[in-house]
């Protein structure tokens, strides 16, 4: 932690230290609108309705609503089933407690106490999947994620949580950071967000990919105290197959659906080149191994061909990112059944705002390069994709996660983008197998499968870019219960 030595915010001396930096002093005036008594008496209010939390920000803080008391049942939509690249029109889907009871053409036989909601002829379909997040770290800029009060942190997490789910992402699958306490949270009914497959820690090597120390931490001796990036729980530093074994039993310890290892060089952490492979063969099986023991598969960040393809020679099961893959990588991957995570990367209002010449805005720009390759190999060669958006440090672009998704319309039809959001998302979320926090089916709509729903205000398959306005989206359902109902 960084603490100010200057005793007033005259001092000229003061202006140079962290504190008193404009995004320091911005989140300060946003906690404290965050939690005004305003805020508090119009959460009170939404959920007073008994009907969802309305469309407020306001809300978002606030405990979910209750399970609803009669069966649900969805008239006058059409239905996206999350598989199917048309719509079917003229069914009617039926939600009792948490599941979907039935999915019927016509007019459906409903319990006579069941609520009816007309859907408007919106279409009805899965709530959508992220599979590349990191909720810790989504929305605070970095040098406050490493130098900040945790508490501060957790309530920053909380808050974006809330947004997450308001944006009609029902799931996320969180690939690094410290999310056990905020999944208990949400599960337990204290705040409102998705559902989450945490990994926990990110697995990083000494000057890997999760290694945010400092020159001035090194070297590390046995006796001294680990990092604040490991006592938070976000990153683990280990080096040789022990520590390793050690660190990925830990997770696995406090509750892990997957594990995530640093395979490979990136932008945001300053000592690891974009070009370094990282760990050996050994050191990765070793995560694999500690996993598998757990019925669980680990995941690796790996941009570059040799990260890749030595990942994948050590069992990992998917890949996070990949953009500088080349077609023996892109074969590799269809050929062993490797899932590749990836997310649309583009020099555009999405990209982090690195400064050029810097480090960090060449690698950027040179995974930039790859985006349109990559996702035309993994089309060509058939790999298995999933959709993820993998925002950090800006609260403006986690705001934009819907657009983020929209834009896989460079590559796919809105209708596959769609059912990489939701059922091919949910069919990675499965590879925890009895490692996975929720009992149930995801990311479609049949029989029995987990009611999380939206109804979008028009046809998603025809216009994508609907779902990137949260206006757009009438209905948002999780778990059977309704968080926003503006229908």
């Amino acid at each position: 932690m960084f603490e100010c030595a200057a005793a007033t915010t005259d001092t000229p001396g003061h202006i140079g230290c962290l504190c008193y930096r404009p995004e320091i002093r911005y989140i300060a005036e946003r906690v404290k609108l965050g939690f005004s008594r305003r805020t508090f008496m119009t959460g009170m209010a939404a959920m007073a309705t008994g009907v969802g939390l309305g469309t407020t920000a306001s809300a978002q803080l606030q405990p979910p609503p209750p399970a609803p008391a009669r069966p649900i049942l969805f008239t006058n939509i059409r239905l996206f089933d999350g598989i199917s690249p048309t719509l079917r029109e003229g069914a009617s889907v039926l939600v009792e407690g948490n599941r979907i009871k039935s999915v019927e053409d016509g007019g459906a036989t409903a319990p006579e106490e069941a609520l009816t909601i007309d859907g408007a002829g919106g279409v009805l379909m899965p709530g959508l999947i992220d599979a590349h997040t990191h909720l810790a770290f989504s929305t605070v800029p970095l040098i406050v994620a490493l130098t900040a009060d945790p508490n501060y942190l957790a309530l920053r997490s909380a808050k974006a949580a809330g947004d997450f789910l308001m944006q009609g992402f029902t799931t996320a699958r969180d690939v690094g950071g410290p999310v056990f306490a905020l999944k208990r949270a949400i599960d337990d009914g204290t705040i409102i967000g998705p559902r989450i497959w945490p990994a926990g820690a990110m697995i990083s090597q000494t000057s890997g990919h999760g290694d945010f120390r400092t020159l001035h931490d090194l070297p590390r001796e046995d006796r001294d105290r680990r990092h604040f990036s490991e006592r938070s729980g976000a990153a683990a530093i280990a080096d040789g197959v022990d520590e390793v074994l050690r660190r990925t039993r830990e997770q696995l310890f406090l509750g892990a659906s997957h594990i995530k290892v640093m395979a490979g060089g990136g932008v945001t952490s300053d000592h690891d080149p974009l070009d370094s492979t990282q760990y050996t063969g050994a050191e990765l099986r070793a995560a694999v191994e500690a996993a598998e023991g757990w019925n669980t598969y680990v995941t690796v960040h790996a941009y570059t061909p040799k990260a890749i393809g030595l990942a994948i020679a050590a069992g990992v099961k998917c890949i996070e990112h990949g953009h500088l893959a080349d077609e023996g990588a892109a074969r590799l991957m269809a050929e062993k059944s490797i899932w590749w995570s990836l997310q649309p990367f583009l020099d555009d209002e999405d990209a982090a705002p690195f400064p050029e010449g810097t480090e960090q805005r060449i690698s950027q720009l040179q995974i930039i390069s790859g985006t349109d390759t990559a996702f035309a190999l993994a089309k060509n060669h058939g790999v298995r994709t999933a959709f993820g958006t993998d925002t950090l440090f800006s609260e403006r672009i986690a705001a934009r996660q819907g657009a983020q998704l929209a834009k896989l319309t460079r590559w796919h039809t809105p209708a596959e983008v769609l059912k990489m959001a939701t059922a091919d998302n949910a069919e990675l979320l499965a590879l925890s197998g009895p490692r996975s926090p929720y009992v149930g089916k995801l990311g479609v709509i049949e029989a029995d499968a987990l009611a999380d729903l939206l109804v979008v205000g028009g046809d998603p398959l025809a216009d994508i870019s609907l779902i990137a306005d949260q206006s757009n989206l009438k209905v948002i359902m999780k778990d059977g219960r309704i968080y926003k109902n503006a229908l």
